[in-house]
């Protein structure tokens, strides 16, 4: 399989499962809306952020959000394209994948459906969602990639 549609399929899995597990949040907010306790340290709730990572830019039109999110996935639309190594185009495949799963919230609800909250104590973290995930996981699989190119190993001459 050519690198690029290893990437590719990436992307549509990535943006795949957050579309699903944002339905099957959406199918069940009324019971999320105050909170589901999984397991001490995490509920699923649901959240809708109009803003951007931790609720940023809130009273930016969320239709200008998404261009620049669009603008952002044609940028790494062409890396994919560049990547020589299959890691490199699985990284920009979950990128790409979860920056068009938060487009697809903005462009349909006006803001991104977040559900995963994640707590210590009364300390919530900021909730979030899959396409945050695979984003995330995406830019370490990158720096990751990055970093083991720039470190060669040392060698030593007998």
């Amino acid at each position: 399989m050519a690198i690029r549609s290893i990437g590719v399929c990436t992307a549509v899995a990535a943006l795949a499962a957050d579309q699903a597990s944002k339905a099957f949040v959406l199918a069940n907010a009324e019971t999320l809306a105050s909170g589901v306790a999984v397991f001490p340290g995490f509920n699923l709730i649901f959240h809708r952020n109009y803003g951007v990572t931790f609720g940023f830019f809130q009273n930016a039109p969320s239709w200008v959000l998404a261009m620049v999110a669009t603008a952002v996935v044609l940028f790494l639309v062409v890396s994919l394209i560049r990547a020589t190594r299959a890691a490199e185009a699985v990284a920009y495949g979950m990128v790409i994948g979860g920056a068009l799963g938060n487009i697809v919230d903005r462009l349909r609800f006006g803001g991104v459906t977040d559900f995963l909250d994640f707590y210590l104590g009364m300390a919530h973290w900021p909730a979030f969602n899959l396409a945050d995930v695979f984003v995330v996981c995406g830019v370490g699989v990158l720096l990751i990639v990055a970093g083991r190119e720039k470190i060669a190993p040392l060698k030593t001459s007998r």
